[in-house]
């Protein structure tokens, strides 16, 4: 039976598609995993992928996750998947998600994988209610070809979860050991808005036992505001805690908030007019 803390993406024994049951979304949400060699250009410190290497996603055979998809979308909508696997009460498909083990922007063949999920979509009269979505840590979205792709995205119900955990430089070194600029995370953030609907989604939690400091809240909150000001309307954000353990070293070291401290840190973003959605 699939749960909330379990991700397994070999729950399906399938090689790209693999189902969850997702706490943000509320349903079951259809993953795509691109990255099956568990290799990322980020290596955040609460990822729960073990093994966990730097690097691209590998070629897609276009032809098996086109097999793949069809077959397990028809299954859930026509077969005792949902009987036999899911518990009751997040018994519908909320959303398809290009999500996985790793960047997914990073597939070469990221744009014709938007364009496969639209034919699919298509041919099984999948409603506009289920939701494509891409979660994605942002650091390419500046590229031409992944641009495409979230054109076409925005064509299908879809929306772009962009991954933004702290809104320093030195917050996005310690948390998601990467070094990219602050200017360059708000030159993809805009990119991104202009191109599809977007969505914030920020893991917010204890390091060595202390929680974000107000300077954390206050980068951010400076960010968000900045890029409102300028007319760069967000969605919202999707803020949440820790669920599932790290498989990273830093584990031991990582703990989950409060709910109180969560929906403190969402009421001061809402001050700013955007709708938050907290998940513990």
């Amino acid at each position: 039976m699939l749960n909330v803390i379990d991700h397994d993406r070999n729950s399906a024994e399938l090689r790209y598609v693999y189902p969850v049951v997702s706490r943000r979304a509320g349903g079951v949400s259809v993953g795509i995993n691109l990255n099956t060699n568990n290799a990322c250009n980020w290596r955040c410190i609460y990822c729960q992928v073990p093994d966990l290497t730097m690097g691209t996603a590998p070629p897609v055979d276009m032809a098996l996750l086109k097999t793949e998809l069809r077959d397990f979308l028809n299954e859930l909508m026509h077969g005792k998947f949902m009987q036999e696997r899911v518990p009751e009460g997040a018994r519908r498909i909320n959303d398809i998600a290009l999500s996985g083990n790793g960047e997914p922007t990073s597939a070469a063949e990221f744009p014709e994988v938007v364009e496969l999920i639209a034919q699919i979509r298509s041919e099984l009269a999948i409603p506009a209610s289920v939701k494509t979505v891409l979660i994605t840590n942002g650091s390419l979205l500046y590229r031409e070809k992944v641009q495409r792709g979230l054109i076409e995205l925005a064509k299908i119900s879809g929306e772009v979860w962009f991954k933004l955990d702290r809104a320093s430089e030195a917050g996005m070194k310690q948390i998601n050991d990467t070094q990219v600029r602050m200017d360059k995370v708000r030159a993809n953030l805009i990119a991104t808005i202009t191109n599809c609907p977007t969505w914030l989604q920020t893991c917010w939690f204890a390091l060595d036992g202390k929680a974000p400091s107000k300077q954390d809240e206050d980068d951010y909150l400076a960010l968000i505001g900045s890029l409102l000001g300028e007319g760069h309307q967000l969605q919202g954000v999707l803020l949440y805690g820790l669920a599932r353990p790290s498989q990273q070293v830093e584990a031991p070291r990582l703990s989950a908030l409060p709910e109180a401290s969560l929906q403190g840190f969402a009421d001061r973003i809402a001050a700013l007019g955007l709708p938050v959605k907290v998940s513990v």
